[in-house]
């Protein structure tokens, strides 16, 4: 589940910052001799991709079977003690690579009108908005 509410950002702006190449959406992936063969979901079928690693792959939720724990493994998890490391600790540089230049709200639409007949509608699309 990606952090950017599935928007599809996350992996192609990483893949974007890395310089690497991407295949999104995942269906099945397999790795051989310094390439990874994605294939993933469209409108009109599959389509599978030959990358070059390393690479940048986004899942799609067909692509595992999600395993599920047994109450004794719940059990042992809690009991295990969970080191906490902080990123300098691994050697990753944590900066911000993003600048927001501006947020602003859209401009506040206008109301609009009813017309008597589409004689009047068509006029006004063909004087005041010029669309037709």
């Amino acid at each position: 589940q990606a952090i950017d509410d599935d928007s599809n950002q996350t992996g192609q702006m990483l893949a974007a910052l890395l310089g690497r190449p991407q295949g999104t959406f995942a269906s099945k992936i397999a790795v051989a001799d310094g390439t990874v063969t994605v294939t993933r979901e469209i409108d009109g079928g599959l389509e599978t991709v030959a990358l070059e690693l390393p690479a940048v792959v986004t899942a799609d939720l067909r692509l595992n079977e999600p395993r599920y724990a047994s109450l004794p493994n719940i059990m042992k998890a809690k009991k295990k003690p969970i080191a906490t490391m902080a990123p300098e600790d691994l050697g990753v540089d944590v900066a911000p690579r993003l600048i927001t230049l501006s947020v602003e709200e859209p401009a506040k639409r206008q109301a609009g009108i009813k017309v008597a007949d589409v004689a009047t509608l068509v006029e006004k699309l063909k004087s005041e908005a010029k669309v037709i």
